[in-house]
């Protein structure tokens, strides 16, 4: 195989350099998964030598670090732009799957690199996921607090069981995305707005009146 223009060259910047390796990785461990992928795989796919992965990267772990920090990253940014848009409670829970489904339409194997079981649980690799993880776990609580807040409850235990919840749907909600490739951005985000809407229309017909709502008089009798 002819190695790409500009992959494993004189003359080329080696931060572009990296960033090629890490790409070309993390296309293959996000989708034939880190057990069964390489360093000769990723070298042959970017047209270099192994030699030259080993010396930027240090061994095959090292590399796939570098492809979960990377990945970890992307997505992190985009859930604390939505952060930052002045959205909250349900309305920034849709804004940020959707913002997670536009980010990752092109490229689903970045979430498959994040949810690979057959990662190492330790070492680089385990690092950098616990370092995205809290990142984005510490996102989700924020806009836990404020949705249980503006419904008065403040229980530190409620906060903590719904922060797992919210994270566990996101979770179901991207992996059945990614096993349904014929699902476009755009279409998730409108399936995942329904959803809400019919969960949230179907307790509000269920629950009737609140303590406190104002008790529709008596039919006069005649």
């Amino acid at each position: 195989m002819a190695p790409r223009p500009n992959a494993g060259t004189k003359g080329v910047p080696r931060a572009d350099r990296e960033q090629e390796i890490v790409r070309v990785a993390s296309v293959a461990f996000g989708t034939d998964g880190f057990a069964a992928t390489g360093v000769a795989d990723v070298a042959h796919a970017a047209g270099i030598s192994k030699a030259l992965v080993y010396s930027y990267f240090g061994s095959k772990e090292g590399l796939h670090a570098a492809c979960l920090a990377e990945a970890g990253g992307l997505l992190a940014a985009e859930i604390e732009r939505v952060a930052r848009d002045g959205s909250a409670g349900v309305e920034r829970g849709v804004r940020t799957l959707a913002a997670m489904f536009a980010v990752l339409d092109d490229r689903r194997h970045v979430w498959r690199l994040l949810r690979d079981r057959t990662a190492p649980a330790d070492g680089p690799a385990a690092e950098v996921v616990a370092q995205y993880t809290a990142r984005i776990e510490a996102l989700a609580r924020d806009g836990v607090l404020e949705l249980l807040g503006d419904a008065g409850t403040t229980d530190e235990l409620d906060v903590s069981a719904m922060v797992r919840t919210w994270l566990g749907i996101v979770d179901s909600l991207m992996d059945w995305w990614v096993a349904h490739p014929d699902q476009g951005a755009e279409e998730m985000t409108q399936r995942v707005a329904r959803l809400i809407a019919a969960l949230v229309s179907d307790q509000t017909r269920r629950r009737g009146p609140a303590p406190g709502d104002a008790t529709p008089a008596p039919t006069p009798q005649r």
